[in-house]
C-alpha cells in the first residue's frame, strides 16, 4: 500500500491536499474512499481547483472505490506554469497516474476535464478502462470555440443578478434550476480540512485558450479505444451545447448518453443522487 493509499479519507471534506511530482511540478491531489482494483481518477472543470468538486458527488462515488481528485499544473496548490493545451494537460495527468503506481484506471471528467480525459485516452488507451464524461465535447465539437464569449457574458450576468457565477453558468433559471444551484452552493461551502489557493485569472485565460484550440481542431475520424463511455449532458447547457453529444458518438460509437431535461453545464450536480447511482452502476460492470 502506498502512502497515498494509507492516508485516503472516507469523505472529501477530510481529504488532505497532497502532491505528486511530475516533470518539475507538484500536482495537487486528494484521495478518498477504500482501496479498489480500478481507481477512479477525476478531472475538474475549467477555472476550478479541487475545492470545486461537489462533495455529495465525490463521497457517493467513493463509497465503494478509490477516487483520486487530480489537479492541473499551476492551478490551486499545484506548482508550475499553467498548460494551455489539453495534450499537455493529458501528459501531466498520465505521468501523475503512473507516479502513483497505477496501470489501469477509470476516468471522470467534467467539462474541460472531459476534454483532458479524451486526450488521455488518445495518448494512452491501454490505461483507461471506462470513462464518464459530463458537459463536454470532442475536438472540433459544435460551438466550443465560442466558450470564452459565453463565459464572459455569464460572468457579467452573475454580477447584475448578484448570484455566484457557477449558479448562472451551470444551472437553468427555472425554479428547479435555481433550487439546484442553491443546494450546490451550500454543498460547496461546507467546511473542510484545508482549501486550495484561488484560481488566478491567468490560469483561466490559459484554459480558455486550450478550449479554443480544442474546438478549432479537426474532428476525430478514428474511434477511440476504450471499453465503455457514459456521458451526461444538460439539455440547456450554454457553455457546451447538447449537440456535442452527437459529435461524441463519432469518437465513441457505443456511447451511453444521458441528456437531462432542465439542466445546464452543472448536470452532474443537478441531481447528484441519481447521477452518482448511474455512474456507480456503470463502473461496477
Amino acid at each position: 500500500m502506498t502512502e497515498h493509499d494509507a492516508n485516503a479519507a472516507r469523505s472529501v471534506a477530510d481529504a488532505a491536499t497532497r502532491t505528486v511530482r511530475v516533470d518539475g511540478a507538484d500536482l495537487a491531489i486528494r484521495v478518498v474512499g477504500p482501496e479498489s482494483r480500478i481507481p477512479l481518477v477525476a478531472l475538474i472543470h475549467l477555472g476550478a481547483n479541487l475545492d470545486a468538486w461537489d462533495p455529495e458527488v465525490v463521497d457517493a462515488l467513493a463509497a465503494e472505490r478509490r477516487v483520486i481528485l487530480l489537479g492541473y499544473r499551476g492551478v490551486g496548490d499545484s506548482t508550475g506554469r499553467v498548460r494551455d493545451s489539453f495534450d499537455d494537460m493529458a501528459a501531466d495527468a498520465i505521468a501523475a497516474i503512473h507516479a502513483l503506481g497505477l496501470t489501469r484506471i477509470d476516468l471522470l471528467g467534467l467539462s474541460m476535464g472531459g476534454m483532458v480525459a479524451q486526450a488521455i485516452i488518445q495518448r494512452e488507451p491501454d490505461l483507461v478502462r471506462r470513462a464518464v464524461l459530463a458537459g463536454t465535447g470532442p475536438a472540433g465539437g459544435p460551438a466550443l470555440t465560442r466558450m470564452t464569449g459565453v463565459m464572459v457574458r455569464g460572468i457579467l450576468r452573475s454580477v447584475v443578478l448578484r448570484r455566484p457565477t457557477t449558479s448562472v453558468l451551470f444551472f437553468t433559471g427555472t425554479p428547479a434550476g435555481r433550487r439546484a444551484a442553491s443546494a450546490y452552493q451550500e454543498r460547496l461551502a461546507r467546511s473542510r480540512v484545508d482549501r486550495e489557493r484561488a484560481v488566478s485569472p491567468g490560469a483561466i485565460r490559459a484554459q480558455l485558450r486550450a478550449v479554443a484550440r480544442w474546438g478549432a481542431q479537426a474532428a476525430p475520424t478514428v474511434p477511440a479505444a476504450v471499453d465503455r463511455v457514459l456521458a451526461f449532458h444538460g439539455d440547456a447547457d450554454a457553455l457546451v451545447p447538447v449537440a456535442n453529444v452527437a459529435s461524441l458518438r463519432t469518437l465513441f460509437p457505443d456511447l451511453e448518453a444521458v441528456v437531462v431535461a432542465d439542466a445546464g453545464h452543472g448536470v452532474v450536480s443537478q441531481d447528484p443522487t441519481s447521477t452518482t447511482e448511474r455512474i456507480r452502476a456503470f463502473l461496477r460492470g
